[in-house]
């Protein structure tokens, strides 16, 4: 193509920035080696995998939430401030402050309290058991159970179940199946004012042993992950 062709008009060449990533689609944009900060939060009986890219030469910020994008700002000539954004009703804020070394910190805030803050909150809220079907020969599938303790609603991956408690002797019983496994949510009381009820899960009458949020950290992606 010459210098005289009348494609290098002007009037024909892109206004858009030639960094902008408009034009990949987002599932090629999610590269998990540019994340530079990683938190995790319930919220809503849902959990969520909250992710940051903070890319100091090429000035993008973007934020992930279970894979998926839901901000992004190109060309950003300062590099620390914050950015707010929602997941459901929460209103989320990721702060990037400057750090010893030319370096960064990065915070998370979730209706105006830090994670670590709220998180610990919620904890005393939910009740949670990871449990992994399959054997050598079938396909593994991981399920992530958790029991809102104030309106007792059961998720399963973060969708609702409307599973129908039964009264037994010292408490009642939960059934549901997943993929040929019997599990069984008990509730008994603890006998004790200040533990109240125990809430314990069996799967093909063996225990899972409960899990805590912060343990989903150091889980496979995929434990996260939204279709």
């Amino acid at each position: 193509m010459s210098f005289l062709s009348p494609l290098l008009r002007l009037e024909n060449l892109s206004t858009e920035p030639i960094m902008s990533l408009d034009h990949v689609p987002e599932a090629q944009r999610y590269n998990k080696d540019n994340i530079v900060a990683q938190w995790c939060a319930p919220i809503n009986g849902k959990m969520y995998r909250i992710e940051l890219e903070h890319g100091t030469t090429s000035g993008r910020r973007m934020i992930w939430v279970n894979g998926r994008e839901v901000l992004r700002r190109d060309w950003m000539f300062k590099l620390v401030g914050e950015d707010t954004f929602c997941i459901e009703q929460a209103r989320c804020i990721i702060r990037v402050d400057p750090a010893p070394g030319f370096k960064y910190e990065y915070s998370l805030y979730i209706d105006g309290k830090p994670h670590a803050q709220y998180t610990e909150e919620l904890t005393r809220q939910y009740r949670l058991w990871l449990y992994t079907t399959g054997s050598e020969t079938e396909v593994a599938q991981e399920y992530r159970i958790m029991l809102k303790l104030d309106t007792l609603s059961l998720y399963v991956n973060d969708e609702l179940r409307e599973e129908t408690a039964v009264f037994v002797h010292g408490g009642t019983d939960t059934s549901f199946v997943l993929q040929d496994t019997h599990f069984v949510l008990q509730a008994r009381s603890s006998g004790n004012k200040l533990d109240g009820i125990v809430h314990t899960l069996l799967a093909n009458e063996e225990l899972v042993p409960e899990a805590k949020i912060q343990q989903i950290m150091q889980e496979p992606v995929s434990i996260l992950q939204t279709n």
